[in-house]
């Protein structure tokens, strides 16, 4: 019989969760700045320009955020490598049992769990102990470059979107423009984020659209109340 073939959605969670948190991040902070500002009554350019910096200063942000973040991830699952195969190597005995009492946990009863450890352990005993034993898999090891790179354009995509409104806009409304157009572009991520992951749609959109609300009202009230001609 042909094998059965099926596409996990967990396989996406590396480049997935960058990608959304640097979208959102990007919306959110963007947007915020740009609204904060034109509550303050700068110029467009001046607007333009704080934008702009917004949006370069925060996707390397992101980038070396996430770089630092899960290089650290990758170093602890380096060590945990070289701990486990220092313990293959003298300690066998234990290994073996520790597998077999992770198998019967699991249900399987004392002979069965052996037999299990064993077929396994003769096949890639540390494959075997990093999963079972640690929890650790393919589909969640940690890229470093990986999650940087798609955190970093996540995110200026996403402040592109708020920023774009700047010159579409008229400056008397331009804070009511950007904040509707930001609340927008963010439930569209939290659908889109939504349907990647396999997650319910409208819990999302509900979600990454009322802190972005918070985060863009709360600017604009500080821009509005501190606000002073910007040259």
């Amino acid at each position: 019989m042909p094998r059965h073939k099926e596409a996990h959605l967990i396989d996406r969670i590396g480049w997935l969760r960058a990608s959304v948190l640097g979208a959102n991040d990007g919306i959110v902070s963007t947007a915020s700045l740009i609204v904060g500002v034109a509550a303050a009554q700068a110029t467009p350019a001046t607007i333009m320009l704080t934008g702009i910096a917004g949006l370069v200063a925060g996707a390397m942000s992101m980038a070396a955020g996430e770089y630092v973040s899960v290089s650290s991830q990758a170093d602890t699952e380096s060590a945990d490598r070289m701990r486990e195969e220092h313990e293959l190597a003298t300690i066998p005995d234990k290994e073996r049992e520790e597998l077999v009492g992770i198998y019967e946990t699991r249900g399987l009863d004392r002979a069965l769990a052996e037999q299990v450890a064993d077929k396994l352990t003769a096949h890639d005993a540390l494959a075997t102990h990093l999963r079972d034993e640690l929890g650790m898999a393919t589909h969640t090891a940690a890229r470093p470059v990986q999650a940087a790179l798609a955190s970093a354009a996540a995110f200026a995509i996403g402040a592109s979107l708020p920023l774009a409104m700047v010159p579409l806009s008229p400056a008397p409304y331009l804070t009511w423009t950007v904040s509707i157009a930001a609340l927008l572009f963010l439930a569209v991520l939290g659908a889109v984020g939504a349907k990647a992951g396999g997650a319910p749609i409208i819990r999302a959109v509900f979600r990454v659209t009322f802190w972005g609300a918070i985060a863009t009202a709360a600017t604009a009230a500080i821009g509005a109340l501190f606000g002073t001609t910007v040259a």
